[in-house]
């Protein structure tokens, strides 16, 4: 929980005031039982009715005053827990937006979108109505207590017994609430994934018929989040009852003795409805500790879960007292590469002993079986993945010293399967730009082969393309990902099979319109067809992981190895499609 006083202390001076506050309404209404136990009094030895006036607009006045500095209380404590809401999802989110892909690779995107809401609101209910509770009820016991013990000890003490009991309930059910309030986010949390995967490959369960088998699988999850919800509630439904059964035989307790005091002529009638008053005002506080209880539990238990995630630290970061060069020639450098993806049970290496050297300014393709390295090669470039052993270069130094931001700016990688967010065209192509890029962006979009798509789009640039561009085809969410990063302008441009769901003929437009823009600086092509390669510098052949083939096409043609075969399986494979 030390984080979260962290989050408190922010705010410390606006809860000092609202606790203030709250002592204060607290403090008025405690002196009402007083008064009116007086009041009771002074009708009893026939005071007058001025005195009995003056009593009754004295409870007035009070009670009106507490109730206007209560609800003051209650406004700036709640809008504290507003504000360490919004702080604890902001940081949360920064926090996740730090972490490397291997992490997401490991982790549900429903249990972390289900801790960044769910759980943030727990914490949230903590430390509004929660903290609020917890200081008026200790607040309202010492006052409530120290007024009837100046009545009569021995009632007051009566009117306690049962209390010890009360507390031995709350300690054995605290613990419960504990796991089973955890239980029960973590169920809402597999409960949210199963949702939000569901609804992203919609077009899947569609296309398979899988509709009925996924309803079923929702059903038995939720079944089972239903019964740890219940589970809970009977623990919380349980405790609730017990402390209101708790005051209310307190309150029986003050009513036999007392009024045995009473009839005794020990006790004014005024006193013991003062204590009954007392005792009334002690009966939400006692009643509502086991809500607070449920309150307490359940936050501690988000909190404990954004604590899993704060405490992940971000494996891949920029290196203290990082500084970029001036300038960038992008000369790219493998030296001695291994690679394995982090987390995946086969430890068998992606890249074993890889040694290649880019040239600046030249234009360098990767090609090979599937399964060779060929992507795992171009993810290590921009760091989105760490190298197990060696070394990668730019212009001479390891990227691993260089600031992560500035070498993302530099690197710019197109994926095969690229990711466009639920915004504009306008907005997807310009991510990476600031300010007013508009000049860019209709630069990159004619350089993608795009502006014609455009013209049959209902606003052009500013169609909203739906969430992962659903409405675009494959080979128009590879172009709308490519201008992305023409319109960034980065030294070095790595092109994952960015063109692979692109037809032949555009594919040919768009590269031929890039040529200018691949001379003035680093290009790195992995293509899946190779006549996309064959005018590339040089050619990477990879297979299994390791350099087996380096050359020029002819030169590579003229071996017979690796290259060799899959150029020619290629080129009967369009032999047969074309019969």
């Amino acid at each position: 929980m030390a984080r979260l006083w962290r989050y408190v202390g922010r705010y410390r001076l606006r809860y000092v005031g609202g606790i203030a506050c709250l002592i204060g309404a607290t403090s008025l209404d405690m002196m009402v039982p007083r008064l009116l136990g007086r009041s009771l009094d002074a009708i009893e030895i026939d005071a007058g009715a001025r005195v009995l006036l003056t009593y009754l607009g004295l409870i007035v006045a009070i009670t009106v005053l507490q109730g206007l500095v209560r609800t003051f209380s209650r406004f700036v404590i709640f809008n504290v827990g507003r504000d360490i809401e919004y702080d604890l999802r902001n940081d949360l989110f920064a926090h996740l937006e730090t972490l490397p892909l291997a992490f997401y690779q490991q982790r549900h995107t429903g249990d972390l979108m289900s801790r960044l809401v769910n759980d943030v609101t727990a914490v949230r209910m903590l430390l509004g109505p929660g903290i609020l509770n917890f200081i008026n009820t200790p607040v309202a016991y010492v006052y409530g207590l120290a007024f009837m013990l100046s009545y009569n000890v021995r009632l007051t003490l009566a009117s306690l017994a049962i209390y010890p009991a009360a507390l031995l309930v709350v300690k054995r059910t605290s613990r419960v609430l504990m796991e089973r309030s955890l239980r029960v986010q973590e169920g809402l949390g597999e409960l949210s994934n199963r949702v939000q995967e569901n609804l992203s490959g919609m077009h899947v369960v569609k296309a398979y018929a899988s509709e009925e088998h996924e309803v079923e699988t929702f059903a038995r999850l939720n079944a089972r989040f239903q019964e740890l919800s219940l589970r809970l509630a009977r623990v919380r439904g349980f405790i609730i009852p017990v402390m209101g059964t708790v005051a209310g035989t307190g309150g029986l307790m003050v009513l036999w003795y007392g009024g045995q005091l009473a009839i005794a002529k020990q006790l004014s009638i005024g006193d013991l409805v003062a204590v009954l008053g007392y005792l009334a005002r002690l009966a939400w506080p006692t009643m509502a500790l086991g809500w607070m209880l449920s309150i307490l539990q359940r936050g501690r238990a988000s909190m404990q879960r954004l604590n899993e995630l704060f405490q992940v630290t971000p494996a891949i970061a920029s290196p203290p007292g990082a500084t970029a060069p001036a300038a960038v020639a992008g000369e790219l450098a493998l030296r001695g590469v291994t690679f394995r993806y982090p987390g995946r049970p086969d430890r068998t290496p992606v890249l074993d002993d890889v040694d290649l050297t880019v040239p600046a300014g030249r234009t360098v393709a990767i090609v090979g079986r599937t399964g060779a390295g060929k992507s795992a090669l171009v993810q290590l470039l921009p760091r989105l993945f760490d190298v197990e052993a060696g070394s990668i270069l730019l212009d001479g130094r390891d990227i691993r010293t260089l600031p992560l931001g500035w070498l993302r700016r530099q690197v710019g990688l197109v994926p095969q399967d690229p990711f466009l967010f639920s915004r504009t065209i306008r907005e997807n192509v310009g991510l990476a730009l600031d300010g007013d890029g508009d000049g860019h962006v209709d630069w990159a979009v004619r350089m993608a082969a795009l502006a014609r798509d455009l013209t049959e789009f209902p606003q052009g640039l500013d169609t909203i393309v739906g969430e992962r561009g659903v409405t675009l085809s494959g080979g128009q969410k590879q172009r709308v990902a490519l201008a992305r990063v023409l319109a960034a302008a980065p030294r070095v441009l790595v092109l994952d099979d960015a063109l692979s769901s692109v037809d032949a003929e555009t594919e040919r437009t768009i590269l031929d319109q890039l040529r200018g823009f691949f001379r003035e600086r680093t290009t790195i092509l992995v293509a899946h067809r190779l006549t996309t390669v064959k005018e590339a510098d040089l050619i990477c052949v990879l297979d299994e992981g390791r350099v087996v083939e380096l050359g020029d096409h002819e030169s590579l043609l003229a071996r017979g190895g690796v290259y060799a075969d899959l150029f020619r399986q290629q080129a009967l494979e369009v032999e047969l499609e074309a019969i």
